[in-house]
């Protein structure tokens, strides 16, 4: 293995905090983002969400109304889709298809799996043919990585959800 010089080292250094920076950045809950807020507080802030023309119906109401501006990772582009339900923000999902590249979403996948490791802990995983899961759960939300390596596409999705407890009753 080859020595690098000291100048060297430290630009190596610097590009793998910057490269943690950008995914921790990339993916964390925009600033001034928290679930449960208004559609009126998330467009304050995130000044440039779009309203989507269709949105995507989840079960339990949720629905994808407002769309961000799209976050780089790893070569992925990954479009943040808020999803209300009752009034309240319930889901944070950021999306990337990964058709195009040669790895099919690996590396991002890789990247954000080190990120929620770092952030979150130790994760749950599974991993199935065709696909990859990780999630952590915090006090007010869950947090989970997919990626998905299917026939025809390729996709990584890491999604904030807001926490449901249910009691043994409701089990």
């Amino acid at each position: 293995m080859a020595v690098l010089p000291f100048p060297a080292r430290g630009l190596l250094a610097a590009a793998v905090l910057l490269g943690a920076s950008v995914v921790a950045s990339a993916q964390s809950l925009p600033e001034g983002v928290r679930l449960g807020m208004s559609a009126d507080a998330l467009r304050d802030a995130v000044p440039d969400a779009q309203r989507v023309a269709r949105p995507q119906r989840l079960p339990g109401g949720l629905a994808g109304l407002w769309r961000g501006a799209p976050r780089l990772i790893e070569g992925l582009a990954f479009d943040p889709t808020f999803f209300f339900a009752a009034g309240a923000l319930q889901r944070v999902e950021w999306l990337a298809a990964a058709d195009s590249l040669p790895d099919r979403g690996d590396a991002a996948f890789g990247a954000l799996l080190d990120w929620g490791r770092a952030r979150f802990g130790a994760e749950t995983a599974a991993r199935d043919p065709g696909s990859r899961y990780a999630s952590w759960a915090t006090e007010d939300a869950d947090v989970y990585l997919q990626r998905v390596d299917g026939v025809g596409h390729a996709t990584v999705r890491l999604v904030y959800k807001t926490r449901v407890l249910k009691d043994a009753s409701e089990l």
